[in-house]
């Protein structure tokens, strides 16, 4: 089984379009991205990368990333748009939403707690709770992919999901997903800001001892 390193290459020949120098578990072998290529002959898949790329070259260092989500989704034709937030982020799904709409799309929204189900159906214990001996529902991602399935929306935006409750959104999406914003309460939603700061604030903290 083969063990990819792309994070480690400092050839980079994928970029350049040079593959004689690249290291001996390189995944860009001919046989191997010939048949992942072939995929792409999927209607949908192929619309999905094409008006990706059109989105990425029209609006590169010119468009915010929600101004490239509206782009992509009038490229794509998308009509019906599914927004799946975090309670913790209303006010931003609320102007989010409202953007959205001034656009001229239909969007349907569904918030991390519906349902409104009790954390102890999960069997979390008292002790595990964020608020001990209080009322803690449960997020909801499975209901949310759910009930924008039930709506057939054309795609679906990610605001703000908890790590692992994104991963069950994505699962169970009928509609292809992006998404606008993730959860980082410590850095203020901006997690990379963990990567940026890795060798100096948060060096002590993020790099395990060896």
């Amino acid at each position: 089984m083969c063990m990819y390193i792309c994070a480690l290459c400092q050839q980079r020949g994928c970029r350049s379009g040079d593959l004689d120098k690249t290291p001996i578990n390189c995944p860009c072998d001919k046989e191997h991205m010939e048949k992942i290529i072939a995929l792409y002959d999927d209607e949908e898949d192929q619309k999905l990368a094409y008006f990706s790329a059109l989105t990425e070259s029209g609006g590169y260092a010119k468009k915010t990333r929600l101004e490239e989500i509206i782009d992509f989704a009038n490229k794509c034709g998308y009509q019906k748009l599914g927004l799946a937030f975090c309670i913790g982020l209303s006010k931003e799904a609320k102007i989010c939403s409202e953007i959205l709409q001034s656009h001229g799309f239909e969007v349907e929204s569904v918030i991390c707690k519906v349902g409104s189900v009790p954390k102890e159906q999960l069997g979390i214990k008292e002790e595990e709770k964020l608020r001990p001996n209080t009322y803690e529902p449960m997020c909801n991602p499975i209901g949310q992919a759910t009930l924008l399935n039930e709506a057939k929306t054309d795609f679906n935006i990610a605001l703000g999901l908890c790590v692992g409750h994104d991963s069950l959104f994505f699962k169970y999406s009928n509609a292809p997903v992006t998404v606008f914003a993730v959860k980082d309460r410590v850095l203020a939603h901006n997690p990379l800001g963990a990567i940026y700061t890795a060798d100096s604030y948060y060096k002590g903290k993020l790099r395990k001892k060896k």
